[in-house]
């Protein structure tokens, strides 16, 4: 169950007396306005507002983080819409459960009442699950909601998407979080005995997950501290969870992109942060190394040629090392290449390369640079007139290593950043004394 919740009377009425309720339940919301850090989604000119207010229910995706509404904002829709409301789990349902759901909400739409389909972790049913809402959905027999913590586009059928509209919810903010503060201390009657130092490092503990939120502050709201706990207080009086990662999905692209776009883009300190988010979230150390490798050639390349080196070195460290130790050396490695100089010139250029390579086919070489290990190749020509580099005047004869059919091709422009502003240089020197020798091809 998600999410973000305000006191409800007659749901609390419908359950056993003195049972058990976690606070999360206790204050959930009874109205869609209560939802908070959605405005995005719900405001009066944003997606669900105007749904709502036109009346007119749609099938939706709702994609977020655990903790932001999923299942609240589903519950009241059900309620602004008048429809009955049934929730699946694609983590426990199978096509069995999925046909009794289908035939419920047949037989009460011939008794004129529609029917709201929650289904939590939508993304876990399989391909030929997923297909068999689409006829349900399409003639109207339910009002589909699915909620997801997986990117959509990745994990649902593109049929079943294009009868859906994707809705995203974001993390709560810091705004959001204190509002579910501060109606939880509405709830208890009292302020809870946190210092302001505390109660930030509480609202930065929940990672933008209201559900989580509430239960630490149901955890403080029990101690019964006569002293207002400081953030060491805190950190030692409730439990803290790993941050949010999962290396096979979404979350493990996202923050390799941010770690790999931070040292492209010359922050070592944020380029630090996400190395360490990714560590604390159990990613392997060796594929953040085959990373930084990528990183070395692809970002930096011939601006700084020992960036490469020190990319595999940390690799080499970290294999001889281990955790914790090792790790050190990729945070060396990771502000060693954020503060190199950087050129992209070789990863563009080899591209170009290849395009050209198939745009010309198969060409031959010139002539006078083709090996002639037999006498007949001798006699066709093969190696005539070539000049030795080394014996010609600075080195350089200038010759042309083109195809003869082929006009020559830049496809190397070096920037002029770190060691490729001195290759530019020399570059430039042998395309002087090339025009100046042109005859010697």
């Amino acid at each position: 169950m998600s999410d973000l919740f305000k006191s409800s009377t007659a749901e609390a009425g419908s359950e056993a007396a003195g049972a058990p309720r976690p606070l999360a339940d206790r204050l959930r919301p009874t109205a869609l306005a209560e939802v908070v850090g959605q405005d995005q989604l719900l405001g009066p000119e944003a997606p669900l507002g105007r749904m709502v207010a036109a009346r007119r229910p749609q099938s939706i995706i709702l994609w977020g983080p655990p903790g932001t509404g999923k299942t609240t904002t589903a519950r009241l829709l059900s309620d602004a819409f008048d429809l009955s409301f049934e929730q699946l789990s694609a983590v426990f349902s199978g096509v069995a459960d999925l046909k009794r759901a289908f035939d419920a909400a047949r037989q009460r739409r011939r008794m004129g009442r529609g029917t709201l389909l929650f289904v939590d972790e939508i993304h876990r049913f399989n391909r030929s699950q997923q297909d068999s809402f689409l006829p349900v959905v399409e003639d109207g027999t339910v009002v589909l909601v699915g909620a997801t913590t997986e990117n959509p586009s990745f994990e649902l059928n593109g049929a079943l998407l294009s009868r859906c509209q994707v809705l995203v919810l974001r993390r709560l903010d810091d705004a959001a979080l204190e509002a579910l503060l501060q109606r939880t201390e509405a709830h208890y009657g009292e302020p809870l005995k946190l210092e302001a130092d505390a109660r930030a490092t509480l609202r930065a503990m929940a990672d933008g997950d209201g559900r989580y939120l509430l239960n630490l502050a149901e955890e403080v709201a029990n101690l019964r501290t006569v002293k207002p706990l400081d953030p060491a207080g805190l950190m030692a009086a409730v439990q803290r969870r790993m941050p949010l990662y999962d290396k096979s999905r979404e979350e493990h692209y996202n923050l390799i992109s941010a770690l790999h776009k931070s040292v492209r883009g010359s922050d070592p300190d944020a380029a630090l942060y996400w190395l360490a988010r990714m560590l604390a979230g159990g990613e392997q150390p060796l594929y953040i190394a085959r990373r930084m490798v990528r990183m070395a050639i692809e970002d930096i390349s011939l601006a700084d040629p020992e960036a490469v080196h020190q990319a595999l070195a940390a690799k080499d460290v970290y294999e001889f090392l281990g955790s914790p130790e090792g790790e050190l050396a990729l945070a060396q490695c990771i502000v060693y290449l954020a503060t190199a100089p950087k050129s992209n010139a070789v990863y563009r250029a080899f591209p170009a390369a290849k395009r050209a390579a198939q745009e010309y086919g198969s060409l031959m070489p010139p002539a006078h640079i083709l090996s002639a290990p037999t006498k007949m190749m001798k006699n066709l020509g093969y190696g005539a007139g070539y000049n030795y580099d080394h014996e010609a005047e600075d080195g350089f004869s200038g010759q042309n290593y083109f195809p003869d059919k082929m006009d020559r091709k830049q496809f190397y422009i070096p920037k002029e950043t770190g060691f490729e502003r001195e290759i530019a240089k020399r570059l430039d020197y042998w395309s002087k004394l090339r025009a100046k020798r042109s005859g010697g091809s």
